[in-house]
């Protein structure tokens, strides 16, 4: 296993701790008609079958070296969930207490348990805000597999060190 396949194992397993994430899956999944994509996707929620997933994939790479004989390796990954829009049962509420469960569980451990160095990062050119954990740029309604549901794109930035790695 690659030392990338152990970082996004950890980012998989700190979305199932969270309590009724539904289903997570370690890469975006596709399929080619409506209904099995959408069976991708459902979870049984309170004795109830409903639309509720996440999937995690790599946006981008970075390798630098910050320090003489040391290389850094910086991913970005996208966090992208949906589930099913329940006007009547406030389902945006829930959904949106979700994606801070999310971010709490990353915030408890910023170093998934020692997988990265870090997933806090300061701005652009270090002159900007710091990031720590999850940000949550998209969040709102889209129609997912023929159903209408509430969605978030998440982003999430890891650095290790590749003589840390195993």
């Amino acid at each position: 296993m690659s030392h990338l396949d152990t970082v996004r194992a950890a980012i998989v397993a700190r979305l199932q701790s969270v309590a009724n994430i539904g289903a997570v899956h370690d890469y975006q999944r596709y399929a080619a008609d409506l209904a099995r994509m959408k069976a991708l996707y459902v979870s049984e929620i309170g004795g109830k079958s409903q639309v509720r997933g996440w999937y995690v994939s790599r946006v981008s790479r970075v390798e630098t070296a910050p320090f003489i004989g040391r290389r850094a390796v910086t991913c970005g990954w996208v966090i992208r969930g949906y589930m099913a829009l329940a006007d009547a049962d406030e389902s945006e509420i829930t959904f949106d207490n979700l994606v801070e469960s999310i971010c709490d569980t990353f915030r408890a451990d910023e170093t998934l348990g020692g997988t990265v160095a870090t997933t806090s990062f300061a701005g652009r050119d270090n002159d900007g805000p710091e990031q720590v954990g999850p940000q949550a740029p998209e969040i709102g309604p889209v129609m997912f597999a023929g159903v209408l549901c509430h969605a978030a794109r998440l982003e999430l930035i890891t650095r290790w060190f590749l003589q840390d790695a195993p």
